[in-house]
């Protein structure tokens, strides 16, 4: 297949709405495997937290103009752990500063132990029509290895409770290659999904992140460490199970009932604008104001007290360009992308999607295809079996899925 196109530059994109994340990084508890930017026994912030977060939220919405939402999606730390009087407050100040239209998904992550039927209900009155319970794994003792506050029966009880307060769609999140993780009890996990009628399933192989509590159990021999091999079979196993019960796989870790795949989540993946507000949240926008198709990534400050003396301080005015971002007050890294980098991060999140990178999309807003833009790692991959041309796009094998980086990583250095 040619794909090549004759036009270099980049082309508009075509984008239904931004994706607007809002970062709550409030725990009751920090799992040992957690390495993201979330934090334990600082709930005394919530008030003043709220408080920035929804002043961030004015001054973005403000500063791009009440653009209209395709998705909203709050996660964390524990977005069910925060006061409903606050998830309220955020929300109105959500719909006060962007268009959130009716219907949109808006997504809240909860843990099973904050899914009471009372507080699910005033969760979905607030207007959030998708939830996303941190399950990680139907098997009380995996649960207690991973530091989980709730048991299976809890976790499953949380899912009728969803359902109960109106939530008609629900997503899960499992946990497979655990540290002496029988397959049996991966397979009575995702059985048990299934069994609850799951809308939309995230299954993720644990990664040893450094400078956790659970890294540093199995570097010191206190845990064996996982089996790769294993938990290929288990995600293998996985494919065929969720595959038979009528949930299609559109993403590499991500399964769903038609019409119920990850709105906001596919954002990414397509490379689409977003903007991320909270500590440590990213952002990329481009096509917005004065900037242009390539745009820029940003990042907030980690710390959530920097963040709110920084917000509490900011003004948003003047033309939105680079540097009034890398100026803005939460602002912590800034870089504006460049030509190449888009095209390599365009191949590297869409090729994460059953129905990979299209040579047309591609080549419209490149102005140049595939194989043009990277005749190395294409031919490579295809020849490696990793990658093959189908329905006009370019897109992993099936034994490809399991060797993703493999393919990944060579458009990146490409």
């Amino acid at each position: 297949m040619n794909d090549a196109g004759a036009t270099r530059g980049v082309q508009p994109s075509r984008n239904g709405g931004l994706a607007l994340y809002v970062h709550i990084p409030f725990c009751e508890s920090k799992c040992p495997y957690c390495d993201f930017n979330t934090y334990a026994g600082i709930e005394a912030l919530m008030p003043a937290y709220t408080a920035a977060l929804a002043r961030e939220i004015e001054q973005w919405g403000t500063w791009l103009g009440r653009p209209s939402l395709a998705s909203l999606f709050f996660g964390g730390g524990t977005p069910s752990y925060l006061p409903l009087h606050d998830l309220q407050r955020l929300m109105d100040t959500i719909r006060a500063a962007f268009d959130l239209p009716d219907g949109a998904e808006a997504t809240l992550e909860a843990n099973p132990g904050d899914c009471s039927p009372e507080r699910l209900a005033a969760m979905h009155d607030a207007g959030f029509n998708r939830i996303s319970i941190g399950v990680q794994s139907f098997d009380d003792t995996e649960l207690a290895m991973l530091g989980r506050r709730h048991d299976a029966e809890r976790a499953a009880q949380a899912v009728r409770y969803a359902r109960g307060a109106g939530f008609d769609n629900v997503s899960l999140d499992l946990m497979f290659g655990l540290p002496e993780q029988p397959p049996a009890t991966w397979e009575r996990s995702v059985e048990q999904a299934v069994r609850l009628g799951t809308d939309h399933l995230s299954a993720y192989a644990l990664t040893l992140e450094p400078g956790t509590p659970l890294e540093a159990d199995v570097r010191l021999g206190r845990i064996p460490e996982p089996d790769p091999d294993l938990a290929a079979e288990m995600y293998l196993r996985a494919q065929a199970m969720l595959g038979g019960a009528g949930l299609r796989q559109y993403e590499i870790s991500n399964w769903a009932t038609p019409g119920r795949e990850s709105v906001h989540n596919l954002a990414y993946w397509r490379s689409l604008p977003y903007l991320g507000v909270g500590p440590g949240a990213h952002s990329y926008l481009y096509g917005l104001g004065a900037l242009d198709e390539l745009g820029v990534r940003f990042a907030n400050v980690n710390p959530p007290r920097t963040y709110i003396q920084r917000v509490n301080a900011w003004q948003a005015d003047g033309a939105l360009t680079p540097d009034a971002i890398a100026a803005a007050a939460a602002t912590g890294h800034c870089e504006t992308v460049t030509y190449r980098n888009a095209m390599a991060e365009t191949m590297m999140m869409g090729l994460r999607l059953n129905a990979g990178v299209s040579g047309d999309a591609f080549r419209e807003r490149f102005g140049e295809g595939i194989t043009k833009a990277f005749p190395g790692p294409t031919a490579e991959c295809v020849d490696l079996g990793l990658l093959e041309w189908a329905d006009g796009a370019l897109r992993l094998t099936e034994g490809g899925r399991l060797l993703g980086n493999e393919a990944f990583s060579r458009f990146v250095a490409g």
